[in-house]
């Protein structure tokens, strides 16, 4: 007979944001996978838990879920927790789920803290509808492809961020969206929680030095899209030379660019095509 797969919430700060569900199912299963052994260790002695541990990370999920799935089949009980928070939640867990869900073992959800909920509930922004898009690509052509989804949302939009890419990314929620009315949560249930309310530009001013990790969370109920109509405008005043670079550094090929810069200028695609040779 099949063990069973706990996914199972941890704290993201507070060491008291734990269950006794959480606790009594982690000194019952045979075996604890986590994201950082070295981590997961300061909180299982706290509770003075002795389990044996794996390590079950983004970077060894496809070779660890085969052994994990192994052990399953072999009737083991395994728990999978993260650093913090809920897993498969923009952190290890979905793949072994998936697999499994192939393999008909049972999964069992261990309900707990989970960052995006607690921002969002104390946010004061739309809590009915939202959206939740985790850590922005880092990558500019898929980066460019997400802002593209979130403009087109008419709810509250969610995002994780570290600290040393967060002005970064609230200049780019400025840039491609707009000056739009921003909840920031900082460090949720830790010492220094804090939430910082306001539009993006009063967001960047309040904060110069980010310390800890945060929730961007996005007005989007009653946002209009004006950026393409502004684009339009903007890149129709360019050279075509101009033009041609703004959309390769969009990630769009040469055909696509040619055709798109020779509807800006309502001349054949034929005429853009020989200036490119």
């Amino acid at each position: 007979m099949s063990g069973k797969l706990y996914l199972v919430a941890t704290p993201i700060g507070n060491l008291e944001d734990i269950t006794f569900r959480a606790i009594n199912i982690l000194k019952e299963v045979d075996l604890i996978a986590a994201e950082d052994t070295r981590h997961t260790l300061k909180l299982l002695n706290h509770y003075e838990i002795t389990k044996p541990l794996i390590s079950y990370h983004r970077h060894n999920e496809d070779i660890k879920s085969d052994i994990l799935i192994k052990k399953l089949l072999e009737g083991n009980n395994i728990a999978i927790v993260t650093d913090a928070g809920t897993p498969g939640i923009s952190d290890p867990g979905e793949e072994i789920v998936r697999e499994a869900i192939n393999n008909n073992i049972e999964i069992i959800p261990i309900p707990g803290a989970c960052a995006l909920i607690n921002a969002v509930i104390a946010s004061g922004l739309n809590t009915k509808e939202f959206a939740f898009f985790g850590f922005l690509p880092l990558n500019k052509k898929n980066r460019e492809e997400v802002f593209n989804k979130i403009r087109k949302e008419r709810k509250t939009v969610i995002l994780y961020e570290a600290p040393h890419k967060l002005i970064k990314t609230l200049g780019d929620i400025l840039k491609n969206i707009g000056n739009i009315k921003c909840v920031l949560a900082k460090e949720v249930t830790k010492i220094h929680e804090e939430f910082i309310r306001g539009n993006i530009s009063e967001i960047l001013e309040a904060v110069q030095e980010p310390k800890g990790e945060y929730v961007i969370m996005l007005d989007l109920e009653n946002f209009e899209d004006n950026s393409n109509n502004e684009f339009e405008e903007e890149i129709n005043n360019k050279t075509i030379e101009e033009q041609y670079k703004i959309y390769e550094e969009q990630g769009l090929t040469k055909k696509d660019i040619i055709k798109q810069i020779a509807k800006n200028k309502n001349v054949p695609k034929n005429e853009i095509y020989k200036m490119f040779i």
